[in-house]
Parts: structure tokens; C-alpha cells; sequence
């Protein structure tokens, strides 16, 4: 059976499957640039370290013929001091070299993924539906990673290897042409090799480069949906599907890489060595007519052994190049990926907030999703420390209504206003700092529970810390901890069940001390006990807020200012519990068969 990967993965590679880019090249200079004295100094060892290697077998030539030919101890001794120099002077100046570059690949890394990083906490919500959590992992480590390799060894590499030609071929030709011409006879076939080998290693680099993404892909996700996959026994068929797929397709694409290149440089040595045979055999005739010396022929040999280590070193640079570039495109397309909510450049600081909302007439569409509209010409009016609840069906636009006033999506049609203000006219920070939002799915980072409480509000103190625990039910369960507000909750908060991270989350929100606070469903995952714990920290946590809940509980919403019951992206009803009940509508029928408790 063929393995192949999903369309999507092989899309994302064959787009950017292209030789060299200038605008590419380009870009990715600008991360080099102020580097650019270090590669100078790193081209001025280069030179120094090619100039020794050049020179190695024409001190050997001049021991072998002014020293061992006519019985010079001194001069002998002299010329291999002088190889000795010239192979140490090779040595330091190439370490120098790599050293330096080794900077400039470090730095270089470093701030690529700095931006990378800064640019993926800037990007809108919308861009992670869409672009897998795999794909950005593989952009920000392996294409990193890539371009890390070419700029620590291959910029300079190729110039390197392009030198040393150079040089040894003129070395050559001053040394004797004639053996020279007959040494680069063989450089025909190597290029007819070079082009067969390049045709099949780009294909099948490329494939490599489509199952690692793949792999990544695959294993984000297992890793993100741990959960659901032990929850519904799927580790066998899991693995299975991983280890006879994107693992079994990485390997054996591997493997195909290896074998066009276990191809080419065996063919390449073979040359080599046709050409050191044809040299010996013309050059040993000559020697025995003492038309060339014994130094010349040994020099040749020599300078054919380095001759052809450029050249297959070349060559590994170009494919290293290629995927340089291929790598440089994706994270360039990565770092061009549009922010869909951007802060105007005369975009208002709000230092206070009072909380008066409103929605005047919004719609709102996915840009990928035009002509299917989510919500549907809301009004409504919020005033500040009011309570107010979304219920519906799922799906009838609750949680899209949140993310309007989170401004994590802008209305397509329509404003939303806080105190007057258009939330366009407000930078998106100064906004969410007025903001408490607490999620139905609550996430912890990987740190002490004091650390996670302490998110958004990094100023606050331990006792501060600790009263807010305390309102919201927390401090009994944490001081229970082996190592209470110390103790270690793992990344997810894994260690802590969801009723305790559900809580840590509200004590969160509770010390950041929002001016609104937002509550998607962020009781639905507790159960009845540890939810009559909070409801009298939900009454401290609105008290002076304009809050805004998402309930499929009665018990959180029943004390609401308003309730707006909302139908396809329309509000169908709105008022208190008690009016709502008695008009015996939507919500009436919502609270008999899904809120009664």
C-alpha cells in the first residue's frame, strides 16, 4: 500500500519547492545585516585557511624536488616545515572561521525565532483554526533550524568551495597544463551526474520535508487531545495509524534520500579516482622521459584529492541552499500572515473604564466563510455593573458575541462600544487589561499555582494571591497541596482536576481585577458541590462589574440583570428570569428540557 500524506501537508511543500529566491535571499539577509563585520572577519579567515590548503602540495612538490631529488637535507626540511605551517595555519584559521559563523548561526536563530514567537502572540484567533498547532512547530524548529545550518556553514561553504576550485585549478595549470586539462576531463561526466542526482534529490528531499511536517501535525495533535484519546481507548489504533503512516512514511522517504545520495558520492569518488589512475599512468610516463619531476606528479595527486572534496562539498551546499530556501519562504510566510485585528496607529490608550456596552446593529461573517453569517443585526445595551446572560442552542453565536467584545474578531457589519468608544478606536492591550475572561476549558502553564493565580495581575503579592484563592473557594483544596500555593501543576494543569483548575482560573481573573468580566460556560465542567463553592464568589466577582455570562446552568444566570436568548445568530427574546418564564417562549422551553436542574 502507498503511503501519502494529506493534501494539505504535500500543498504546503510542493508551493515552496523552488531554487534559489533573490527576494528570499534577500530577507533573510536583513537578519545577517548587522552581523555583517562578523562574516567579513569569518571571509578574511576563510581566505587565509584557503590560501594554506592551496599551498600544501606545492611546498610538498618543492621538498620533494629541491630537497629529496638532489639529497638536501636542509632545503627538505625546510619545505616541510613550511607544509607543516601552512596545514596549521589551515587548521586555526578554519576553527576561527567556524567559531564566528557559529555566532552569527546563533544569533541569527535566536532572532528569527524571537519574531516568529512575537508574531504567533500577535496573530488573531482566526489564523489557529486554521493553521495547524504541527505546522507551526515544524516552521519555528526544523525550517529555523535549516536556515540556522546554512547560515553557520553553508553561506561562506560555497564560497569556500568556489575558492578552493579556483585556486587549485590555477595552481594546476601553472604547475603543468597539460596534465591539468587531462585531470578536468572528468568534470563533463561529474556535471551529467550532478543533474541526475539533483533531478531525484529534490524530489525526494521534498518528500522528506512532507513527512516531518506530517509527523509534527500528527503528534501536536495526539499530545493537545491526550484526554479524549485514553477516554475513548484509541492508544492502539492511535499508534498504529501513527507508526504505519506518517512514521513509516518519514522513514521510508528517508531511506529514499539516502540511497540517491549513497548513488552520487560514489560516483564522484569513482571520478576522482579514474582521474588520479589517468594522471599516475601520463604522469609516470613522462617521469621515466624526465619531462616532469617527481614532485609535480606527487603534487598533482595531492591537488587531485582536494580537487574533487570541493566539489562534492558543493554540491551538498546547493541542496542545502534549496531547502534553505524553501525553509526561508515558509517562515517568511509565517511572519507575512496577515493580523486579521490590528490596532489603528491613532489608536486610543483607555486608562479607565467605566463598562457601559453596546452592540448597535453587528453582524459578523468568518472571512472564509462569507455568505454564512454567525450573528445577525444585534442590538443591545449593557449598562456598567450589570449582569447580563447569552443561552441558546449550540451554536446560535453565545461565544461569538464574547469574542466580539474580547476583540478577538471584528464585526463585519456594526460596532461594538465600551463607554462610547468603537473598540477599533482602542489599542487591543489597553482593552483586555480591563478584561477578565474565564473559560469553559480552563489552561494552566507549566509553574506553581501561585504563578498561574498570579497571571494577570504579575504585581500582586502572596497575600493578595491568597485572598483571592479564598473568595472563590480555592484556598481549602491548594492548602491541601503537598506544596500548597508552591506546588507544581504541570503544563494543562494535568496534576489538578477540571473543578480546581476551574477555580484557580477564577481566582485568576478575581486578582486582575477586570472592569468586565467575561464567563464562557466556565461552570458547565464543575460539579454541584464544588459549584455552590463559588456561587458566592460569582456575587463577589460581579459586584461593580459589568459581567457577561454563558451558561447551560440555571444557577449561574437565574440573578441575571438581563438574559438574551439568542436563535441563528438572532436575539429571539430578551429579559429577567421570571419575565422570560412567563412569556413561556424559546427560553421557557430551553429551561424545561435543558436548564432544569
Amino acid at each position: 500500500m502507498t503511503i501519502r500524506p494529506p493534501d494539505y501537508v504535500l500543498k504546503s511543500e510542493e508551493q515552496y519547492d523552488k531554487p534559489f529566491d533573490p527576494e528570499v535571499a534577500g530577507r533573510l539577509y536583513l537578519f545577517i545585516h548587522p552581523l555583517r563585520w562578523k562574516v567579513l572577519l569569518s571571509l578574511a579567515y576563510m581566505g587565509v585557511a584557503i590560501a594554506a590548503n592551496v599551498a600544501g602540495p606545492t611546498f610538498v612538490k618543492l621538498a620533494i624536488d629541491e630537497g629529496m631529488e638532489v639529497g638536501d637535507r636542509d632545503r627538505l626540511l625546510y619545505w616541510v616545515g613550511f607544509y607543516f605551517l601552512s596545514s596549521l595555519a589551515h587548521w586555526l584559521f578554519t576553527y576561527l572561521r567556524v567559531m564566528q559563523m557559529a555566532v552569527v548561526g546563533q544569533t541569527v536563530i535566536y532572532t528569527i525565532r524571537r519574531d516568529l514567537f512575537q508574531h504567533l502572540q500577535r496573530l488573531s484567533i482566526g489564523f489557529f483554526n486554521h493553521y495547524s498547532v504541527g505546522r507551526v512547530i515544524t516552521r519555528v524548529i526544523n525550517d529555523v533550524e535549516v536556515v540556522r545550518e546554512f547560515t553557520t556553514f553553508g553561506i561562506l561553504a560555497l564560497l569556500r568551495d568556489i575558492f578552493t576550485l579556483l585556486g587549485i585549478m590555477i595552481a594546476m595549470l601553472g604547475m603543468n597544463w597539460r596534465l591539468s586539462l587531462v585531470t578536468f576531463s572528468v568534470l563533463p561526466l561529474m556535471v551529467i551526474a550532478t543533474i541526475i542526482f539533483r533531478n531525484y534529490a529534490r524530489v525526494y528531499y521534498r518528500r522528506v520535508r512532507s513527512a516531518i511536517s506530517w509527523v509534527n501535525s500528527v503528534l501536536a495533535e495526539n499530545i493537545n487531545a491526550i484526554r479524549v484519546v485514553q477516554a475513548f481507548s484509541r492508544q492502539n489504533t492511535n499508534y498504529a495509524f501513527f507508526s504505519q503512516n506518517p512514521n513509516l512514511y518519514h522513514f521510508q522517504t528517508g531511506l529514499d534520500a539516502a540511497k540517491v545520495a549513497a548513488i552520487y558520492f560514489p560516483v564522484v569518488d569513482i571520478l576522482g579516482a579514474i582521474a588520479i589512475s589517468v594522471v599516475v599512468t601520463i604522469g609516470g610516463q613522462r617521469l621515466f622521459g624526465e619531462t616532469i619531476s617527481t614532485g609535480v606528479l606527487v603534487a598533482f595527486i595531492l591537488y587531485i584529492d582536494r580537487f574533487f572534496e570541493p566539489i562534492r562539498d558543493l554540491f551538498k551546499r546547493i541542496d542545502s541552499l534549496q531547502s534553505t530556501m524553501a525553509g526561508g519562504e515558509r517562515i517568511l510566510h509565517l511572519l507575512d500572515s496577515e493580523i486579521e485585528v490590528q490596532d489603528l496607529p491613532d489608536a486610543i490608550e483607555l486608562k479607565e473604564m467605566e463598562g457601559n456596552v453596546q452592540y448597535e446593529n453587528v453582524s459578523f461573517t468568518f472571512p472564509d466563510d462569507p455568505t454564512t453569517p454567525i450573528l445577525k443585526h444585534i442590538n443591545l445595551k449593557v449598562p456598567s455593573g450589570a449582569t447580563i446572560a447569552f443561552v441558546g442552542k449550540t451554536g446560535a453565536g453565545k461565544t461569538t458575541i464574547i469574542k466580539l467584545l474580547s476583540r478577538f474578531h471584528d464585526p463585519t457589519i456594526g460596532a461594538v462600544k465600551i463607554d462610547g468608544y468603537d473598540l477599533r478606536q482602542l489599542t487591543q492591550s489597553s482593552l483586555r487589561s480591563h478584561l477578565g475572561i474565564v473559560l469553559q476549558d480552563p489552561f494552566l502553564f507549566n509553574g506553581s499555582v501561585e504563578e498561574n493565580i498570579r497571571f494577570g495581575n504579575l504585581d500582586a503579592n502572596r497575600e493578595q494571591v491568597i485572598a483571592a484563592a479564598q473568595a472563590v473557594g480555592a484556598h481549602g483544596f491548594i492548602s491541601e497541596l503537598k506544596d500548597g500555593y508552591d506546588s507544581n501543576v504541570a503544563e494543562g494543569g494535568v496534576l489538578l482536576s477540571v473543578g480546581q483548575r476551574q477555580l484557580i482560573s477564577l481566582a485568576r481573573a478575581l486578582l486582575a481585577n477586570p472592569r468586565i468580566l467575561i464567563l464562557d460556560e466556565a461552570t458547565s465542567s464543575i460539579d454541584v458541590q464544588t459549584e455552590q463553592l463559588i456561587q458566592q464568589a460569582l456575587k463577589v466577582l460581579f459586584t461593580g462589574r459589568t459581567s457577561f455570562v454563558i451558561a447551560h446552568r440555571l444557577s449561574t444566570i437565574t440573578h441575571a440583570d438581563s438574559i438574551v436568548v439568542l436563535e441563528n445568530g438572532k436575539v429571539v427574546e430578551q429579559g429577567t428570569h421570571s419575565q422570560l418564564m412567563e412569556q413561556g417562549g424559546t427560553y421557557c422551553q430551553l429551561y424545561q428540557t435543558g436548564f432544569e436542574e
